[in-house]
């Protein structure tokens, strides 16, 4: 499958610095910035900054990477259990994959959109 490079808002516009998010956290390979349309009351989405299409596309190569993808994740998750009580984690692939950049959602709260 050829991506298209429309099919990537996370490295044609965000890390391109096209499209401005509220960042809440920045590593060397990683960004948490809240979500520019969000789906929940609270929604954050959290990226490696290289492009990698999916979890399930990972190289044995990219895995420091990964770990420090799981470190933001687990510290934004964590401030947001803190502050809510809970939150949800998750990631899609496929044809569930709107974008095809690997990214997770971190989020709590009511679904304010379809």
């Amino acid at each position: 499958m050829v991506t298209n490079q429309l099919e990537d808002f996370y490295c044609d516009e965000v890390l391109s610095g096209n499209t401005l998010v509220e960042t809440v956290l920045d590593t060397e390979n990683v960004l948490a910035f809240y979500h520019t349309r969000p789906f929940y009351e609270e929604h954050i989405v959290v990226i490696p900054k290289k492009h990698i299409l999916s979890i399930i596309t990972i190289q044995q190569d990219e895995m420091e990477i990964m770990m420090e993808v799981f470190g933001v994740i687990k510290e934004v998750a964590t401030k947001m259990n803190m502050k809510y009580g809970a939150c949800s984690v998750s990631t899609n692939i496929g044809e569930y994959q709107s974008n095809k950049h690997m990214h997770w959602h971190v989020h709590y709260g009511n679904r304010i959109r379809d």
